[in-house]
């Protein structure tokens, strides 16, 4: 087999196909890059992605704040974090010396009257046009193009813009105690994303695929019941994921947590591959291939803690004990941590996992003929 393009590998690895070797990624913080900077190892402009042979390059997140012309309003500050109101109404602490998830504080949207008061008139009276990032998706596509990459339209899904708006206690609590409210709010969001879509594609042309964060659980549990999911969330995934199947287009969808339990339902729904797959949080990708490897490709899983201890040995046993039992038995996999890499990781133990992940994929490949 000849050498591969980026794009072809990630595109043979979600249409079940062969490939010459594993394609790649990594996703470092802010804070890890500013690191590696000062240490010389990076410099000013350069393209980490591009620097350590991401595969996968995307653009195109949509504006879906509620109110598109208000401007946050800072209400506390200390020396380390900071309290915003946002234009959702959500009033959120963020910590500002390191990426982290924003303390939710308070919300405006508590249910479906302030919902219908406060947020839904904005979104469905909005411009649309205001919502879509052109230029960033233009440009990105095509440096994609360029470089041989492959490119996805990247962004959240109603999961991920419903807690935002109104929390995640509010939310789930709704799912229980008036799941017409939370179906509702599903539809709005997956309207406008589709319609958002139309507007974009019809201007840029399609991506190559798509990539749907939502964050669905947490460690040991996914946030809602797999019946609760079906009922309430996966009307508007179908929607999204038939959508991308009808551009051509493959569906990955992003979810930290334990999401087991909601694979089949996102199965059904038309996700083609499952994206981080959270080892501490209890998830396995190779009791995950016994069950879906038919269906599903798979992109992480690979414990970043291995990386963060910058010993080495713990990380060729971390590749081995996942790669092997998936790729050596005809799995697709994408290599990645099944989180994003925080400054901990030395620049050389960054470039050790890619080079050894190779490796150790070249002899599942050889293994699984």
């Amino acid at each position: 087999m000849g050498e591969m393009s980026n794009r072809e590998r990630v595109h043979n690895v979600l249409n079940h196909e062969p490939v010459d070797r594993l394609p790649t990624q990594v996703s470092p913080w802010g804070e890890t890059v500013r690191k590696w900077k000062e240490q010389g190892h990076i410099k000013h402009g350069w393209d980490v992605g591009h620097h350590f042979g991401n595969a996968i390059r995307s653009g195109g997140w949509l504006k879906m704040v509620a109110d598109l012309d208000f401007e946050p309003v800072t209400l506390e500050e200390t020396e380390t974090t900071k309290l915003v109101l946002d234009g959702n109404g959500a009033k959120l602490r963020r910590h500002k010396l390191h990426d982290t998830t924003p303390e939710h504080v308070d919300f405006t949207v508590v249910d479906r009257a302030t919902w219908d008061e406060h947020t839904q008139p904005k979104l469905l009276s909005s411009d649309l046009r205001r919502r879509i990032p052109f230029e960033n998706y233009r440009n990105a596509k095509a440096l994609a193009h360029v470089r041989g990459d492959f490119f996805v339209w990247g962004g959240v899904a109603p999961f991920e813009l419903m807690h935002p708006v109104c929390g995640h206690e509010n939310m789930l609590a709704g799912m229980a105690e008036d799941p017409a409210w939370v179906m509702e709010m599903v539809k709005t969001y997956t309207d406008m994303t589709i319609d958002c879509f139309d507007i974009l594609f019809a201007e840029e042309g399609p991506p190559d695929g798509f990539m749907f964060y939502e964050d669905l659980g947490y460690k040991g549990m996914p946030f809602m019941s797999p019946r609760m999911y079906k009922e309430i969330l996966q009307p508007g995934h179908r929607r999204l994921f038939e959508y991308a199947h009808a551009k051509g287009c493959k569906v990955i969808v992003h979810s930290c947590g334990f999401v087991e339990p909601l694979v089949p339902g996102l199965v059904e729904a038309g996700m083609d591959c499952l994206q981080a797959m959270e080892v501490k949080a209890g998830m396995d990708m190779p009791r995950l291939f016994n069950q879906f490897g038919d269906r599903l490709s798979f992109y992480g899983n690979i414990d970043v803690r291995t990386l963060i201890s910058n010993e080495y040995a713990q990380i060729d046993a971390e590749l081995e004990k996942k790669i092997l039992p998936v790729v050596g038995q005809g799995g697709h996999y994408i290599l990645h941590t099944d989180h994003s890499e925080p400054p901990g990781i030395e620049y050389a133990t960054e470039k050790y996992f890619i080079e050894k992940g190779i490796e150790v994929g070249a002899r599942a490949l050889q293994q699984a003929g």
